[in-house]
């Protein structure tokens, strides 16, 4: 009898287990339901302020661009002028003597020194922000012909930092033959570079002595094949001479 309700009684205790599991699994099912619920529009909302907030990045951004797209800065100009005009005069001259741009006073916008003060060692760079981006892009496309001064983009901070971090990539393209040159912040490549190959062969030819004599042996040894006579040309002019020749007269002796 006592095993009996002691069996009644392991079997009503593990119902009561199973039910309390149960229990538990739909109280926590139905507590993180109710949880989701009220997350999934917070957390729409947030996706939502993120992709703005992105948007919002890269409109200030163009606007930066945009406001920096007319300006160039220059490097390396002596920095001895004594007033903003005597700054411009001397620009319009390096414009002038450089690059051959006669440049206006009325196409630049604004211009100034970089930085505070002037310093001990290097002058400092200007700042030039023309009134149209196309004299910009006239002095940039003959930039290689300044003679002590240096010229670049007036990129933003962002810009100026990712710059940085591809240099070490755009120096190992380089490296490889690759044509390859950085675009505000992008790196753009372009395959290799023919012109490193051409004269690296020319280089090679010029450095073997075999290579150069080779020619020259062929064409003292070799003649031209247009100039080669032609066999039946040959056998044709010899039987017109034999034809041409009078016959030979024979006589009997007696």
């Amino acid at each position: 009898m006592e095993d009996q309700f002691q069996l009644l009684f392991d079997k009503m205790k593990n119902e009561i287990l199973n039910q309390t599991i149960e229990l538990k699994d739909s109280i926590t099912n139905n507590i993180m339901e109710r949880l989701d619920e009220k997350l999934q529009p917070i957390i729409t909302e947030n996706r939502n302020l993120k992709i703005k907030v992105e948007n919002l990045e890269k409109e200030v951004e163009s606007l930066k661009r945009g406001k920096k797209q007319n300006n160039l800065i220059m490097f390396g100009v002596n920095e001895g002028e004594r007033s903003t005009q005597e700054l411009i005069q001397n620009t319009i001259q390096i414009f002038k003597t450089d690059l051959d741009i006669q440049l206006q006073e009325h196409e630049i916008n604004k211009i100034y020194r970089l930085g505070k003060g002037k310093s001990s060692g290097k002058p400092r760079p200007i700042l030039i922000s023309f009134t149209s981006e196309w004299k910009k892009n006239e002095v940039m496309g003959k930039k290689k012909n300044f003679k002590n001064v240096y010229v670049t983009e007036d990129y933003t901070k962002e810009v100026i930092e990712k710059r940085k971090t591809l240099q070490a990539q755009l120096k190992e393209e380089r490296e490889k033959g690759n044509i390859a040159y950085l675009k505000f912040d992008k790196l753009v490549v372009k395959g290799k570079n023919t012109n490193i190959n051409k004269e690296k062969r020319k280089r090679e030819t010029s450095s073997s002595p075999q290579n150069n004599a080779q020619p020259r042996k062929q064409q003292t040894l070799m003649p031209p094949i247009n100039n080669r006579p032609n066999a039946f040309d040959v056998m044709r002019i010899r039987a017109n001479s034999l034809s041409s020749l009078p016959a030979k007269t024979t006589t009997n002796k007696e």
